[in-house]
């Protein structure tokens, strides 16, 4: 299974949701291969070894220098990654034209799937830039599953409105739906605005609103300055039960 964690909305936790979903995986025997698709490389810092090579990241794959296996360091605890740099904001420049270069992810994806059944590449999560270009159309070409993450307020529901629109665009030229579930963050009970955001979502998007939901947690927020998931950081906290809810629920619909 291959999840992209994308939203055109930035701030919304598509990186704590990458890394904490992969985390939670490991934690069930699972071995995920993690692609931080952001030239902003929060995903890479977190793992303390952003490339200063550009070549040694999947700009590097880009330009046709390496091959996705190539690319792959190990991550303790949540997998493998294939770190970002900050000259694939460049992508989109150099690569944008024709239709060959949105294929070019899953096909990597692919080639790793092949020539190592069982390999990670196939329980693959992809962290989003919070834009609409060459890296993001990669993503949603590539992945099985699309998770939308949506902070509790009203502009990130018209985000969730927005993503509806994109995909309805894409998905004549894709030919197929994408499957997506609408995943609400920074969830806080004792606001009236966050059970509104909740009602209104799960009204417009029924079954394709995850049940569970990631409150606001302080154990969520201070873990990545650590340079840890929330497992690590805080197994006994609420942030860390969310997680493991959330990755269980999309385990138990067959989509990780």
């Amino acid at each position: 299974m291959r999840i992209a964690v994308f939203n055109q909305k930035g701030g919304v936790g598509k990186t704590t949701t990458t890394l904490n979903l992969a985390a939670a995986s490991v934690r069930d025997g699972k071995q995920p291969l993690l692609l931080d698709l952001d030239p902003q490389c929060h995903l890479s810092s977190i793992h303390g070894s952003t490339p200063q090579d550009s070549g040694r990241s999947l700009f590097g794959f880009y330009q046709g220098l390496s091959e996705l296996d190539v690319l792959t360091i190990p991550w303790d605890g949540i997998g493998r990654l294939i770190p970002s740099h900050q000259q694939l904001i460049k992508v989109d420049a150099i690569f944008g034209k024709g239709p060959a270069i949105l294929n070019k992810l899953r096909l990597g994806l692919d080639s790793i799937d092949q020539s190592v059944p069982g390999n990670a590449a196939q329980n693959a999560i992809i962290d989003c830039c919070p834009y609409v270009g060459v890296l993001a159309l990669n993503a949603i070409f590539a992945c099985d599953l699309l998770l939308i993450p949506i902070s509790t307020d009203y502009l990130s529901l018209q985000a969730a409105e927005q993503m509806t629109r994109t995909l309805s665009i894409l998905e004549p030229v894709i030919k197929r739906r994408v499957e997506r579930r609408y995943l609400l963050t920074r969830y806080d009970r004792r606001r009236k605005m966050s059970e509104d955001v909740q009602n209104r979502l799960r009204e417009r998007y029924g079954s394709e609103a995850c049940q569970t939901v990631i409150s606001e947690n302080v154990a969520i927020a201070e873990s990545p300055s650590k340079n840890r998931d929330v497992f690590s950081h805080s197994a006994s906290s609420s942030g860390a039960a969310d997680y493991a809810a959330l990755y269980e629920e999309l385990r138990l619909q067959g989509l990780f």
